[in-house]
This record gives C-alpha cells, sequence and structure tokens, in this order.
C-alpha cells in the first residue's frame, strides 16, 4: 500500500487475537504496522508480530523487487513490533540496525545477540540520509518503554511515531477514532503523561503533514485534532463534560441508589451520565471513561472490612494511570460497619489535583429516607 511516491506500508492485520496484552478486548483486531522508504538507500521501519513473520515478508519482499534493504530502524522493542529482528537479519545480514543504544541491550535479551556487527545506534538529534529523505531521530524514552526513538523524515514531513497515537482495531475495522485510541492511551501509555508532553512540545517544531503510527490508520489530515487529543490525554485535563457512576452491588441495593443518583443527575441537566457496572463490563472501557469525563462517583458495598474487589481493581488502574485532576463523590453501603469510602479514599491519596464531594452517601443495607436524601443532595452538588 502507497503512503507517499517513496513510502510503503507493509504492516499486517491480526484478526486472530483476543486479548491485547494478555488483557485488552480487541473485537475489531488490531494492525502490526511497519514501513518501507525506498530512496537511494532503503529503510524498514519496525518489524511485526512473531505469528505474522511470513506475512510481513512477503509484503516487503513484493515492495522491494529486485532491490534490498540497507536498513532495519527500530523505533520500539516490545514484541509485537520487534519479534522478527532476527528473522529479518537471517534474510538480510549486510543490512544495518538502527536503534537506540537501550533497544540494543533489549535485542539481545529478546534474541541472544545484538548484531554487534551490524549495529548504528542513535541518538537525540541524529540524522541518517537516504538519498532524498534524511530522517532525523527523537527520542521518546518512556512513551512507553524507556527505548523508544520516533523518526522525522523532512522530505515527506512525516513523522514516523512508534506507539504514539495508535489505537486498538485492525485496519480494515471500520469504527471511530477517538474512542479506541482513547481506551489504548489511557490503558498502555496512561501512566506517561509527563513524557508525551515532552515528546509533543518535540513534535511542535517540526512540518508535520503525516503521522505514522505502529498501530491504526496513517493520519494523514486535521492532524490538530490528533495531536490535540493528545494533549489533552497526556496532560490529564477533561475531555468531555460528564459524571461517571462506578460501581459494585452484590444484592442490588446498591445499584438502586446508583440507578436513583443517575435519574437525578439526568433530571438536574446533567450533560452525560455514564454507569459502569464494574463487575460486568470491559474493565478497560470503564477506566477510559473516568479519564475522559471530569467527575467520578465510586460506588460499592463494604466487604471484608475493605471494599468489592472489582472496585478494588478499578481504582488499582485509575491510581496506576495517575488519575487526577477530576471531582469524586462516593456511594457506600455496609449493613452493620460501613468503611468503603475511607478505604477509596485512603487509596485515592496519592492522586493529585482530586476535589471530593461535600456528600458522601452512606447506604445501612438497603436506602431509606435519609440516604435517598443524600443521594440528591450529591446530584445536586455534581451539577453546580
Amino acid at each position: 500500500m502507497e503512503i507517499t511516491k517513496d513510502i510503503k506500508y507493509i504492516g499486517v492485520n491480526d484478526h486472530d487475537i483476543d486479548l491485547f496484552e494478555g488483557q485488552y478486548v480487541v473485537p475489531n483486531g488490531m494492525s502490526y504496522n511497519s514501513y518501507l522508504v525506498l530512496d537511494e538507500k532503503v529503510a524498514v521501519f519496525d518489524t511485526v508480530d512473531q505469528h505474522f513473520g511470513p506475512e510481513w515478508m512477503k509484503n516487503l519482499k513484493s515492495e522491494l523487487g529486485s532491490r534490498k534493504p540497507d536498513y532495519l530502524i527500530v523505533q520500539h522493542m516490545e514484541p509485537d513490533h520487534s519479534a522478527n529482528i532476527a528473522a529479518f537479519m537471517d534474510v538480510y545480514p549486510d543490512a544495518v540496525i538502527v536503534s537506540s543504544a537501550k533497544s540494543f541491550s533489549m535485542i539481545k535479551q529478546f534474541f541472544g545477540k545484538d548484531f554487534a556487527d551490524n549495529q548504528m545506534v542513535v541518538k537525540e538529534g541524529d540524522t541518517l540520509t537516504l538519498g532524498q529523505h534524511t530522517l532525523t531521530f527523537i527520542g521518546a524514552p518512556m512513551v512507553h518503554w524507556p527505548e523508544v526513538i520516533v523518526t522525522y523524515d523532512n522530505y515527506d514531513k512525516v513523522l514516523f511515531s512508534a506507539d504514539g497515537f495508535g489505537k486498538f482495531g485492525a485496519l480494515d475495522a471500520e469504527e471511530d477514532w477517538a474512542c479506541e485510541a482513547r481506551r489504548y492511551y489511557i490503558g498502555i501509555v496512561g501512566k506517561y503523561g509527563p513524557y508525551v508532553q515532552k515528546l509533543l512540545a518535540k513534535a511542535a517544531d517540526l512540518d508535520i503533514q503525516m503521522i505514522c503510527p505502529l498501530h491504526g490508520p496513517v493520519l494523514k489530515e486535521n492532524l490538530d485534532y490528533y495531536v490535540g487529543l493528545y494533549n489533552t490525554w497526556s496532560s490529564y485535563e477533561v475531555e468531555t463534560e460528564g459524571v461517571v457512576i462506578a460501581y459494585t452491588s452484590v444484592y442490588g441495593n446498591t445499584k438502586k441508589a446508583v440507578e436513583l443518583l443517575a435519574d437525578k443527575l439526568r433530571e438536574k441537566g446533567c450533560p452525560k451520565v455514564v454507569v459502569d457496572d464494574l463487575a460486568r463490563c470491559d474493565m478497560a472501557e470503564a477506566v477510559e471513561d473516568a479519564f475522559r469525563y471530569g467527575k467520578l462517583v465510586l460506588a460499592t458495598t463494604t466487604y471484608n472490612g475493605e471494599i468489592f474487589p472489582f472496585m478494588r481493581e478499578f481504582i488499582n488502574h485509575l491510581t496506576e494511570r495517575n488519575y487526577q485532576k477530576r471531582t469524586v463523590g462516593m456511594i457506600e453501603n455496609g449493613s452493620w460497619g460501613p468503611v468503603a469510602a475511607k478505604v477509596m479514599k485512603k487509596m485515592l491519596e496519592g492522586s493529585k489535583d482530586l476535589n471530593y464531594t461535600e456528600t458522601t452517601v452512606t447506604i445501612k443495607s438497603a436506602l431509606n429516607e435519609a440516604s435517598a436524601a443524600a443521594v440528591d443532595a450529591l446530584a445536586d452538588e455534581l451539577c453546580r
């Protein structure tokens, strides 16, 4: 597939996968992107997942014709992109691997050798001229591994962005970019927002006309939209006004309180109300919602003097990803010793810039007149 006159797409679609990284549901599969630059010198950008090595090699040879690659540029060592490095070198033993110093350490860990005679170690600002195309290498550590580099092609004004601007879903899937890119970003890169901010600052100095990520479609139009979303996500700002209610319920009484709160919020004109049953929903979707919207209500039962396991897992996902800059309300239930709100607040104490509602709803077994009134008061606070 042609990206530009000189840049070809040689990646693959994976419709066999059910869980990406062993945890993220991907109903529309994944793409593992790889690119070929044909100039006086020939450069390949990254490989693909091990299960698709033969298909990728076939794509590469088809675009190469009678030519051979001069360089394999390794931007990211996660195995869905690097698994075929050794296989590539078996076929093209004279090629030079271009990557960061940390990548070569990982190459040795994965393959038992670091191809010492075929190494070109690059660092921030180093360049490689292929002919008309000059590649500039930009350090992107912790986006989202420490060895990552991205690459700018000054001729076609292309940023090869590694995992940046990637998304779940194969390239032949018709779906909204932002939804699956948001879930991908928050789930996988969300912890490393400050490092993404540094990379965006570097990219702001470049004339970028196209972004070629390692997952998802090549971005050619309206780049300000995509960069704007990445800036919002990586700075932990609110993307959409609304309230997320994330809950667990054992016998349905906490659920009744959640449903009452959702109804009250809608009655009072809340622009968006999202309700996530943490025992049944896709946890990654619930985490995405918590980062997307400005206000979050945590509703759960006291359980063994703690909180219900799905709520604990949810809060762990939030704190692992630097959850911050949000308003948080709580609903707790307990028949003889409700402590859920106290436990949840303790779990969140390391999160920055959280504002807690004045109202915490405490239910003892089931809703009554007093706890229903507290739900109404909480809705008032959230709608201010």
